[in-house]
């Protein structure tokens, strides 16, 4: 077993660059499950921040981005690699893999689309959401730990009720520290956090982990406040599912699901 890794406490960011494709992780990534892993949702973060920075075009965009969690993420030095899997040009599809002590732990899947006018067919029909100055704090810290619920700021809907919420989140932390990532980027290293804000029971007597993450965008994010409109299902099985529709300071920018795998908390 590899030795505990320690996490920085006084780096203003979810990490720090250690080469050209390894990052150590900070406090501020640490798990809400266990406090020697990684939060997904920073992780999905850095992983985007990797695709964007690789063979990067001005004519195309981030479409969707799908993450599979092949296990527990521990909060250790993490290597990223990225490649092209299928090159086009105005279609384009990207892999990358953030490993850890050699073993790879998160893999991503990235559609890129080719960016034109096409303002004359847009229309929305996801429902709007109050603005963050319309709902109160909430405290997250009030139902899980770890570093990186500490380091977020939310706004809760007060008619927030279990399996169904409105929230806004941000966060002061950068990305990668030193670094400037993509509008995309920054909305997405929060976007996992929607499986822990509208909770249908305790996480002390449940677990419900997710394995994957997928998100769709239908333009680019503005910086800011990420918006959260989600609700969570879950079934007799041991399955569930978190479904959120994602919001900017504009107004909706896409949906996010998330499947779970739910079971009791093993008894000490």
């Amino acid at each position: 077993m590899s030795p505990r890794f320690a996490l920085e406490e006084d780096v203003p960011a979810f990490y720090r660059r250690l080469g050209e494709d390894e990052f150590a992780p900070t406090v501020h990534v640490q798990g809400a499950w266990r406090d020697d892993e990684q939060h997904m949702a920073p992780v999905g973060g850095l992983l985007t921040h990797a695709i964007d920075l690789h063979e990067p075009r001005e004519d195309l965009q981030l479409a969707r981005v799908s993450f599979d969690i092949l296990g527990m993420i521990p909060a250790r030095p993490s290597r990223v690699s990225v490649r092209t899997t299928r090159p086009g040009r105005s279609i384009e599809l990207v892999e990358a893999t953030l490993s850890v002590d050699d073993r790879a732990v998160v893999r991503a899947n990235a559609w890129r689309l080719a960016a034109h006018d096409s303002s004359p067919a847009a229309g929305v029909e996801f429902e709007p959401m109050p603005g963050p100055d319309a709902f109160p704090d909430w405290h997250g810290t009030d139902v899980w730990e770890g570093g990186y619920i500490r380091g977020v700021e939310f706004r809760a809907d007060p008619e927030r009720r279990p399996g169904r919420t409105r929230t806004w989140i941000r966060s002061p932390h950068a990305l990668v520290d030193g670094e400037v990532c993509s509008p995309t980027a920054d909305l997405i290293r929060l976007v996992d956090t929607a499986n822990g804000i509208a909770v249908r029971v305790s996480p002390q007597e449940w677990m419900f982990p997710n394995v994957d993450l997928t998100i769709h965008l239908f333009r680019e994010p503005v910086r800011g406040w990420v918006g959260f409109d989600t609700k969570v299902t879950m079934g007799t099985t041991g399955m569930g599912l978190t479904s959120t529709t994602l919001h900017d300071e504009l107004g909706p920018v896409g949906r996010a699901e998330q499947i779970l795998t739910v079971r009791p908390m093993a008894r000490s």
